[in-house]
């Protein structure tokens, strides 16, 4: 029988974080506690970029952009915000997204399996994402199980389970 295989990967789908951008956009210049506040998103490229009149509305438009984000289901750990910053008279909050495993996370995973999963269980990285194969499928359903309970600081999802 031929081995089964899975790959873990930390990817965002873009158009919905998109989507989220244009529903928090529309809600901060429609909410009436952001009204004459001077409070602005922008997106350039892959960040996203809060301005605000006060440090209080540039964490609560960010506060709208998490909600709106978690509503499209995309993870938070894909967000990377800095604090916010005084520029001017503006306060800016510089938003950008994380993706992909860095080699250190995959080894961590694969560490993980490694010692607490099946033991016909093999990993093999491959970029920026992790293949895990074997010969029973049980056996990745607990691996999946495995990585899914652990804490990791990054998002992941599991992807071309054969």
């Amino acid at each position: 029988m031929a081995d089964s295989s899975f790959d873990i990967v930390s990817k965002i789908d873009h158009m919905e974080v998109d989507n989220a951008f244009n529903q928090a956009s529309r809600e901060i210049d429609t909410r009436f506690d952001f009204k004459n506040t001077e409070t602005t998103l922008e997106k350039s490229g892959e960040k996203i970029n809060i301005e605000a009149g006060s440090e209080e509305k540039a964490k609560a438009a960010l506060e709208v952009l998490r909600d709106k984000l978690v509503k499209r289901g995309i993870s938070l750990k894909h967000l990377d915000a800095t604090d916010p910053q005084l520029s001017g008279k503006l306060y800016k909050i510089s938003c950008s997204f994380k993706e992909g495993i860095k080699t250190e996370d995959a080894k961590k995973i694969a560490k993980l399996l490694r010692d607490e999963g099946p033991k016909s269980i093999k990993t093999q990285i491959q970029g920026e994402e992790l293949r895990v194969t074997s010969k029973s499928r049980d056996d990745l359903q607990d691996a999946i199980a495995l990585v899914k309970d652990h804490p990791w600081e990054f998002s992941v999802q599991f992807t071309n389970y054969r």
